[in-house]
């Protein structure tokens, strides 16, 4: 058995579609469902209890903490953390992953699930995680970790971004394993122009964190006219093809196919 841990802030109806999933698919390999929720203002704590899932409240928010937070509360050994906007598709999901842990619970600290048509190239073309921490290590919007591998080594919580990746490098420098496995999940969020923005900050500070990348004056100049030169394209692209389509409209009411009235 295991633990699922879903960290969320406001997400009422994704948080109450996913706890349905679980509780509907998936009620004979999840033990505990434990939501973390940083300070909602909605309904997401009668949600929780309707499904009678754990409600913990995260007052101060941090990536690397909330994820440590995740594995504390969590009584299991395999932990599968969740972004309330994320939830399992396939029918073996957690069978998969328990079947993955078994007999490997001293080498393997981790599971990179697959969302995207990237991870499953890479699965298939067997892009391990030291090859790639990018591309195999760990996403904790649908990634399942050891609780034990994490009491050895916990999540850093002054990273402002990026605590799977970092955890990722930190325990294959240990010689823990991180590998890929074939469950698959669906991350659907719409974020606010705001809310993207909010994410984009938190992405440069942990870029430069994680990755030591670095910012000049002339990189972010070229960024903007990159970024400009795009949405000016895609917009008069989109214009375009508009009035490609208003054009052909009235053609066609004009001479409707005789067959079709």
């Amino acid at each position: 058995m295991l633990s699922v841990v879903i960290r969320t802030k406001n997400q009422e109806k994704a948080l109450a579609f996913l706890l349905k999933d679980l509780r509907e698919r998936y009620a004979a390999d999840v033990s505990e469902i434990i939501v973390l929720d940083n300070l909602s203002s909605d309904g997401s704590r009668q949600v929780s209890e309707h499904y009678n899932a754990k409600f913990v409240t995260l007052e101060k928010f941090s990536y690397g903490e909330s994820a440590n937070i995740a594995a504390s509360e969590a009584s299991n050994d395999i932990v599968v953390l969740f972004s309330a906007h994320a939830f399992p598709v396939s029918h073996d999901f957690f069978k998969l992953i328990i079947e993955k842990f078994k007999g490997r619970e001293d080498e393997l600290a981790g599971l990179r699930c697959i969302h995207t048509s990237h991870d499953y190239i890479a699965y298939i073309n067997g892009v391990s995680a030291n090859d790639d921490y990018n591309k195999a290590g760990l996403m904790f919007a649908g990634s399942a970790f050891n609780k034990r591998v994490w009491q050895k080594h916990p999540f850093k919580s002054d990273v402002t971004t990026f605590e799977d990746k970092e955890w990722t490098k930190r325990v294959l420098r240990e010689g823990y394993k991180i590998e890929f496995v074939p469950s698959i999940f669906c991350y659907d969020i719409k974020r606010s122009r705001k809310q993207v923005f909010f994410r984009e900050k938190n992405e440069i500070i942990g870029s430069y964190q994680l990755h030591h990348t670095e910012y000049t004056f002339a990189k972010t100049i070229k960024n903007v006219v990159v970024t400009w030169y795009s949405l000016t394209k895609r917009y008069f692209t989109d214009l375009y093809y508009l009035g490609r389509k208003v054009i052909f409209m009235i053609g066609f009411l004009l001479n409707k196919p005789q067959q079709y009235k």
